[in-house]
């Protein structure tokens, strides 16, 4: 089987597996998925109710906020003051290396993604099976480490299965990217590094 044809059926499999978890998106359902690093739990930014069953799950604390994932700048725009040709330039010289930026929050971005901070987190993905899932849902999506805020976060499905058993509707199983850590957390505007990736 040639590069190419392992690539096409790779990506059969992601977008079948993808219009599943989309589905449970629309219904105000959580999600595991892989990122580049980590599992990450999801769901719809926008629903009050599926961001409070979120956080109720892993035990987190509506102050500290959420980071969203995007395939694309466009997606994140809803959520930000800044016009996104105004902070293109810093994200795109960061190429593919996982950065979430912290980006001052639109007045109507909900306070349950920003915690209480003026500001909120986002991450253009380049992880395939996070960037695909992305742009079948057609927005951004809410991206926290699947773990109980107590324990390390998830690696495998498996992993996923121990921490939260039933709490989860929907796991989406693909690989992980190949970075170590979770991504590394830096203000888009002050360049100030919060987290080392």
């Amino acid at each position: 089987m040639s590069f190419n044809t392992q690539g096409y059926f790779i990506f059969m499999l992601i977008t079948q597996s993808i219009s599943t978890i989309v589905n449970t998106l629309r219904q105000d359902g959580i999600i595991a998925y892989p990122t580049e690093a980590v599992f990450g739990l999801g769901c719809n930014p926008y629903s009050k109710t599926a961001v409070q069953r979120l956080l109720t799950v892993k035990q987190r604390s509506i102050d500290k906020g959420l980071i969203i994932i995007a395939a694309n700048i466009q997606q994140i725009r809803p959520f930000i003051t800044l016009e996104p040709s105004k902070i293109s330039n810093k994200i795109e010289a960061a190429g593919k290396q996982p950065i979430t930026w912290l980006i001052p929050a639109a007045k109507d971005t909900p306070k349950w993604l920003t915690g209480k901070f003026s500001s909120i987190a986002v991450r253009i993905t380049h992880h395939l099976a996070s960037q695909k899932l992305c742009e079948a849902y057609g927005q951004a999506l809410v991206s926290t480490s699947a773990n109980p805020s107590h324990l390390p976060p998830a690696k495998t499905i498996h992993e996923v299965e121990q921490y939260f058993n039933h709490h989860i509707d929907s796991c989406f199983d693909a690989e992980l990217g190949n970075y170590k850590k979770p991504s590394e957390i830096r203000d888009i505007l002050t360049g100030d590094i919060i987290r080392q990736g």
